[in-house]
């Protein structure tokens, strides 16, 4: 790869730095993960020279919602994949805390309901 391409291009562990700097929970991602998520997810396209992994922007935002939407927001791997899906899809990673916070508001609406019916 030349330089001016190679410059907008990350390795794999470089990506595993941008991963675990924006992972919020305390369990860091390994590199193997992201060799899974890659099999699992058809939208992770990384360019391969000489059998090395290059990921550009696309790729790492793909990674970004990828790992949101499985550790932060609870997902299944089908139902993240379902979500990429979408053509529609628009999770701004930026807003992720707010996003959280309304999935526990709703979660809790529907355990106080429940504990409601059981009195």
């Amino acid at each position: 790869m030349s330089k001016k391409i190679n410059s907008s291009y990350k390795t794999i562990s470089e990506v595993l730095k941008i991963l675990n700097t924006n992972n919020h929970t305390h369990k860091k991602i390994e590199l193997h993960t992201i060799r899974f998520w890659e099999k699992q997810f058809k939208q992770l396209t990384p360019t391969r020279v000489n059998n090395r992994r290059y990921y550009d922007n696309k790729n790492i935002d793909t990674l970004l919602k990828i790992q949101f939407l499985l550790k932060n927001q609870g997902m299944t791997i089908n139902g993240v994949i379902k979500t990429l899906d979408n053509d529609n899809l628009n999770i701004d990673l930026n807003e992720k805390k707010n996003i959280n916070a309304s999935n526990i508001k709703i979660k809790l609406n529907k355990i106080n309901k429940l504990i409601k019916n059981l009195k």
